[in-house]
């Protein structure tokens, strides 16, 4: 007998649904404040923690795809918040980091998005947290299990 995909109760529905409202209410105060996509202020975000990294470490180290990194890396380096170098002469690999106003909207949306996490766990113990921290932890191995070739 089989059971059956009860969708509003699946388990991936219910992070993908969690993860689109939770990204959608930040993206809507990273839009009105500094005029940035999710994508670009994950680059951002990477880029503050880890200077100096191209655009397919950034890919990695975001699980973003490549194309939506190339698009935010080249309209932040547009908008001046990205600076770009080149690691050698025939411009194979470039280096990324942040520019002073990268910089600067970094050190300014840090503490939002942290006051969004604060109240986004608002009412729930330290207890919980760490419960929910580490069944994230075991889903995201076992997913990257599941999903390894």
């Amino acid at each position: 007998m089989s059971k059956d995909l009860i969708l509003e109760d699946f388990l991936p529905y219910r992070l993908a649904i969690l993860s689109h409202t939770v990204s959608s209410s930040i993206a809507r105060a990273y839009d009105q404040r500094f005029g940035l996509t999710i994508p670009e202020w994950r680059v951002i975000a990477i880029l503050g923690r880890f200077p100096g990294l191209s655009a397919v470490e950034v890919a990695d180290r975001t699980m973003m795809d490549k194309v939506a990194v190339s698009r935010a890396v080249t309209k932040l380096i547009k908008s001046g918040r990205v600076d770009r170098e080149f690691a050698d002469a025939d411009r194979r690999r470039s280096i990324l980091n942040l520019s002073d106003a990268g910089r600067k909207v970094h050190d300014e949306i840090a503490p939002l998005a942290l006051g969004i996490e604060a109240d986004l766990l608002h009412g729930l113990t330290a207890e919980q947290i760490e419960t929910l921290n580490t069944v994230i932890e075991r889903l995201l191995i076992r997913a990257r299990l599941i999903s390894a070739p």
